[in-house]
């Protein structure tokens, strides 16, 4: 038999790989991909949010209002009276004649319902399918909308996964101190809801005697001023642009160096933004953020261009986390905070500490073991052993996994499952040994008749692993990952590393003869 076999050549070329890639993880190298540690292992943020689902469906009935004024004043349709409230707006259409018009227009928005009521207003809503959708979408934009956030802020390998059907859970390795922790939390759960919002100049010096159902009826809202409390606004309730069409966001400073935050519109928004200038010249248009009026300048001519700014007395810091929500987007409904939990980088380093502990000590005492037992033949498992480690961590590292405790305890729960399979293996070399035949025989046939115990071991562990994935949540799916990981590697050094190893000392075992040193076999 040659010395040389394909089942040695490939456990060697992945044990190459495998050493090549962990190294960055176990020496902490600046180049290469290396695991992160998970919130539990170097101590960070856990918090679980709650998305208020409902608001979505009132921001997207304010957008589609929105996009109705635009839509008649560029195609001067008369209506009046538009009035937004909640979940519905309605107005009064003054010329019937542009009622085909209207209709398709809403026949183009998913979901629109569109009825008259008795007094000859029409009514706009969302069927029920629609809303779904949108609070549904409105969870998944959340989270994209924080890890775009978390991402630019500079954090390192955070975590936003969704549970269940409104809840979301951030993690956040690496948290230390409590300035990080606030501006953090403040960065996630900031609306970053801009508007262009136009002044009520007929009403604006009635605002503070407006009840709130005149303001109501108007259509119109009342918002107060970003600086003084006490100043307050009557607003359209429609506004002219939302955050939804800025495409870049930065901070700069004003003449006075005081923070300020410059933005660019897409194209329609620009568009948009001009036409409106140029016809409202003399009016005042207010840059509302977060339900706060931030200015509120009087148009002097037609503005282009598609950009604008915002002042407000804003720090550095804060105007850092608004340019970046902004830039990230605004979150399609407002999230609660439902629970909190900080872990210390101390707590995290004694998590570790222990972890290394349990790994060193379960490999030292099963490496120990198979030698005593076994002979060279449990040398060679113990190989397939290494092996196995360094691969687990090489795919981990590969694909940017992140090493949580319950991972770490899957890797320690792979190398008693990596050694069982040699135990397997070895028993059934040496049932055969000891029926008097040959030891080629006894290794080849040994690795057939252990084969099936070891797959149907292996595979109904790994869909249990797999299940444990796809219903689990955080520290749950880190457990399967590495569980899965271990697995796939002891398969591979387990069968067909060992298996090729025994193949290429073949003629050094039979020539030695000496049965009870190889196999533990008197």
């Amino acid at each position: 038999m040659n010395r040389i076999n394909y089942r040695i050549v490939i456990f060697v070329i992945s044990l190459i790989f495998a050493v090549g890639l962990s190294l960055p993880s176990f020496l902490q190298m600046e180049n290469g991909k290396k695991i992160s540690l998970g919130l539990d292992l170097q101590g960070g943020l856990h918090m679980l949010l709650g998305v208020q689902t409902k608001e979505a469906v009132v921001a997207k009935i304010k957008t589609i209002a929105s996009s109705l004024k635009y839509h008649t004043d560029d195609r001067a349709i008369l209506i009046d009276n538009l009035v937004i409230d909640r979940d519905k707006f309605s107005f009064i259409l003054l010329d019937e004649d542009e009622k085909a018009n209207l209709d398709k227009f809403f026949d183009e928005i998913d979901g629109a319902l569109v009825q008259k009521d008795e007094l000859g207003r029409y009514v706009v809503t969302l069927d029920e399918n629609q809303k779904q959708i949108t609070e549904d979408m409105a969870v998944s934009q959340v989270i994209e909308t924080i890890r775009n956030r978390l991402d630019q802020f500079g954090l390192a390998e955070p975590s936003v996964t969704r549970q269940g059907e409104t809840d979301i859970v951030v993690a956040l390795p690496g948290i230390k101190t409590q300035e990080q922790e606030q501006r953090a939390r403040e960065l996630i759960a900031k609306p970053a809801k801009l508007e262009m919002m136009t002044v009520d100049e007929k009403r604006a010096d009635q605002v503070y005697s407006l009840s709130a159902e005149d303001v109501k009826q108007y259509g119109d809202v009342v918002l107060e001023s970003s600086n003084d409390k006490e100043t307050k606004y009557l607003l359209k309730a429609v506004p002219l642009l939302t955050g939804s069409q800025i495409i870049d966001a930065t901070v700069a400073f004003d003449q006075n160096n005081q923070p300020i935050i410059n933005f660019r519109l897409d194209a329609i928004g620009a568009k948009t933004f001009g036409d409106f200038t140029g016809k409202n010249v003399g009016t005042r248009l207010a840059i509302v953020l977060d339900g706060l009026v931030y200015s509120a300048p009087v148009i002097r001519e037609r503005i282009g261009g598609g950009s604008g700014q915002i002042s407000g007395g804003f720090t550095v810091d804060e105007a850092g986390n608004v340019a970046i929500a902004l830039r990230s987007g605004a979150l399609k409904a407002p999230v609660v905070m439902l629970e909190k939990r900080s872990v210390g980088p101390s707590l995290g380093e004694d998590s570790v500490r222990s972890s290394i502990i349990a790994l060193i000590s379960g490999f030292v005492l099963v490496f120990v073991f198979m030698i005593v037992y076994y002979g060279y033949a449990g040398i060679i498992a113990n190989v397939a052993l290494v092996a196995n480690i360094f691969i687990i961590i090489a795919v981990m590292a590969m694909f940017g996994a992140t090493l949580t405790l319950p991972g770490m305890a899957g890797i320690v729960l792979t190398v008693g499952m990596a050694v069982d399979a040699n135990v397997i293996i070895n028993e059934r070399i040496r049932e055969l040994l000891q029926q008097n035949n040959s030891i080629s025989y006894s290794i080849v046939h040994g690795y057939k008749n252990a084969m099936s115990a070891i797959l149907d071991a292996n595979i109904t562990t790994l869909l249990v692993a797999v299940i444990l994935y796809v219903y689990g949540t955080g520290p749950i799916k880190g457990f399967a990952i590495t569980i899965s990981i271990g697995i796939l590697a002891s398969m591979l050094t387990a069968i067909l590393g060992t298996h090729g190893i025994y193949d290429t000392l073949m003629p050094n075992i039979a020539r030695a003869k000496n049965l009870k040193r190889w196999f533990g076999v008197r």
